[in-house]
């Protein structure tokens, strides 16, 4: 008897196979204790901004403030948004949309380096 599942998922077209995996990402549960840690950490960073905020770095004020906020935000797309759980498909959307928002940042940041600033 337990050798029919197997046996039927190996005969699942490969429409329903796939429809089979977006419904297994759908039942995943997230258990609260996986709340609370990601919560957690997500106040530790928050007194991470505050604490490196009153740090002279010079230069590397923004770095790592820009770091700190990417760690943060890249927690918050993978548990609560659920993508850390989600098919292949979301993933390669949000790794789109990642690359876009960086090839604008570049070639805004292209432009701004490559003024003639103060030579008009």
């Amino acid at each position: 008897m337990s050798a029919q599942p197997h046996h039927h998922e190996q005969h699942l077209s490969q429409h329903d196979q796939n429809l089979h995996d977006f419904h297994d990402n759908l039942d995943h549960v997230v258990s609260p204790r996986i709340y609370v840690i990601v919560g957690g950490t997500l106040l530790i960073f928050t007194g991470v901004t505050v604490w490196a905020s009153y740090l002279e770095l010079g230069l590397f004020n923004p770095i790592v403030a820009l770091f700190i906020a990417v760690v943060k935000a890249t927690i918050v797309v993978l548990f609560f948004m659920h993508v850390k759980y989600s098919s292949k498909l979301t993933k390669l959307t949000v790794a789109g949309g990642l690359f876009t928002f960086l090839v604008l940042v570049g070639m805004t940041l292209a432009d701004y380096f490559t003024r003639a600033w103060g030579r008009w």
